[in-house]
């Protein structure tokens, strides 16, 4: 294959269910794993004569996520419907969103490296409702469940203004999180929560001119590795295919194809329909939606602090490395703890260091959040500053953490029942020293010496300083009290 220049160009479509109590348009509860078409009325399986009926809930959690992506709120849309045949959509046709979408215009920024940031336009954000699901593992015929038929789904369409697999995969990661933090869906994959459907195509540098090689969709993937993968396996193939057969986008029509997980490569599926192939007209069966006054304001105050702006604070204002901080605000109650924990007096790279290390170990066994162990911020707050006191070691602040989450208790309680606060008195540790120093002549003679044995050495009377204090001694006042006698 020879070599050509090329740039890479991905847009993303991004199907998010809302986690309200009912559907889109029927009082159908929602739920996860319950008996196949069991959560089914008249109304989802589109029975002649039904209406449906709009959720107000599921329209106000679209716009809390199109104003968090920075986009013009609509004060008047109106639903449509979408025709198109499957077996998974009853009624033939799915209420959506045409040329009137709920958000417009907006963008969302992923992090870029260097505490640098890249801004991802948004074409759209609407709302519609989900079709069912068809199901190929009872033998040699599909079934077909309609529980999640009419789940209230918010469609997010990005302008074409990702260049990696790696960025596709940033924003993903990112939107997974915005949505969580406001509360508007689970966002779990593994459950469907979360689907995407990145657009792909290259522009490709051929003697002096630029060729774009024709968009392929690649449909319904659920995981970050599905996603990142695909689109890298896609930006070879086509590479490929225009080296071939020089094929462009006017020559060739936009195609679907899927993701086989197993081999690693996309497989055509069809060719992609266009809008006027589904046939959009208004929605007869439901009002237009005026969104404006006293409504959009009480949808605009459920705005909170955003993760990846809640990211770069605290590397900025805490001095946190972007990894602590990135997994800090993986959720929103943990940053938020956090963040109450150093404004109660905790020293924030010390507060980090027990969350992390101690805190998110202990959550993810007991398989809750930090904030659901029971413990309080100021609670962490007073550790921290028992350990930065050299009241206790760092080693013991894990214990003492374990135990809070236990008891309830406070972490100066619990260090005196524990026995693990530390001896930081000079006179009584100088008369310690003294005597491992006697009983050691040989090591003492070895720190004299220097060389490599000097630090082994001296790590060696450390040793013998603690354990006969059985732990308990401030190892910053013994090492200051070896450093005066040995020099």
């Amino acid at each position: 294959m020879e070599d050509l220049a090329y740039k890479v160009m991905v847009g993303l479509e991004i199907h998010v269910q809302l986690c309200t109590r009912t559907k889109m348009f029927c009082g159908c509860a929602l739920g996860f794993g319950e008996d196949a078409n069991s959560r089914v009325c008249p109304v989802c399986l589109g029975m002649p004569g039904v209406l449906p009926v709009m959720n107000k809930e599921a329209v106000e959690y679209a716009v809390l996520a199109a104003l968090a992506l920075n986009c013009e709120i609509a004060e008047f849309t109106k639903w449509d419907r979408k025709s198109y045949y499957y077996p998974d959509l009853p009624k033939n046709y799915q209420i959506s969103q045409y040329d009137l979408p709920l958000g417009a215009n907006g963008f969302i920024e992923i992090a870029s490296g260097s505490g640098q940031t890249k801004r991802i336009r948004i074409t759209r954000a609407h709302l519609e409702e989900d079709a069912g699901k068809n199901l190929h593992t009872a033998g040699d015929f599909s079934q077909v469940d309609l529980n999640r038929t009419g789940t209230p789904l918010l469609e997010i369409v990005t302008e074409p203004d990702m260049s990696s697999a790696a960025e596709v995969r940033a924003l993903a990661v990112e939107l997974q999180r915005m949505v969580r933090y406001l509360g508007v869906s689970e966002a779990d994959m593994q459950k469907g929560h979360m689907r995407f459907e990145p657009n792909i195509n290259l522009v490709v540098t051929k003697d002096g001119a630029e060729y774009k090689t024709p968009i392929v969709e690649v449909k319904n993937l659920n995981s970050f590795r599905a996603l990142e993968r695909s689109v890298d396996f896609e930006i070879g193939r086509q590479l490929g295919e225009f080296a071939e057969t020089g094929e462009t986008m006017q020559m060739g029509n936009k195609s679907t194809r899927g993701w086989d997980d197993a081999k690693e490569v996309t497989v055509l599926q069809r060719e992609k329909e266009e809008a006027h192939d589904y046939r959009y007209f208004p929605e007869p069966d439901l009002v237009p939606v005026e969104l404006k006054g006293r409504w959009l304001k009480d949808v605009r105050a459920g705005l909170c602090e955003l993760p990846l702006k809640k990211q770069m604070r605290f590397v900025s204002e805490y001095g946190l490395s972007e990894y602590d901080a990135g997994v800090l605000t993986a959720e929103r109650s943990t940053a938020e703890f956090f963040d109450e924990a150093v404004k109660a007096g905790g020293d924030a790279k010390r507060v980090c260091n027990v969350l992390t290390q101690v805190g998110l170990k202990l959550a993810n066994e007991k398989d809750c959040s930090i904030v659901e162990l029971g413990i309080e911020s100021e609670g962490v707050a007073q550790l921290c500053g028992m350990v930065e006191a050299g009241d206790i070691s760092a080693s013991a602040s894990a214990q003492v953490f374990e135990q809070m989450a236990e008891t309830g208790k406070k972490p100066d309680v619990l260090a005196r029942e524990l026995n693990l606060i530390q001896k930081s008195d000079a006179g009584e540790l100088e008369a310690i020293v003294n005597k491992v120093l006697a009983e050691n002549a040989q090591a003492v003679e070895d720190v004299a010496g220097g060389g490599k044995k000097s630090k082994k050495a001296r790590g060696f009377l450390l040793g013998q300083v603690m354990q006969k204090t059985e732990g308990q001694a401030n190892p910053k006042v013994v090492s200051e009290i070896l450093d005066s006698k040995l020099g």
